[in-house]
């Protein structure tokens, strides 16, 4: 069985990507980073997955489309 998708915050997002907070935020609202997930009412992260995805491939990553890759 697959293990579940691990939610990360942004302290952990900043280490494995190498950005900057501001950096994160501008790419987000371009569209070329993965959005953030509401996790609580003041709290949010990433997926795992999907920063790992980023990091492997930075310029040809793009949100996944509702019929790729079942979680």
């Amino acid at each position: 069985m697959r293990e579940p998708d691990r939610i990360i915050r942004m302290k952990t997002v900043q280490s494995r990507t190498g950005l900057s907070r501001s950096t994160i935020y501008r790419k987000i609202a371009e569209g070329t980073f993965p959005p953030r997930i509401k996790i609580s009412i003041t709290g949010a992260g990433w997926h795992e997955s999907e920063i790992s995805r980023w990091v492997a491939d930075p310029v040809g990553w793009r949100p996944k489309e509702d019929g790729d890759e079942c979680r």
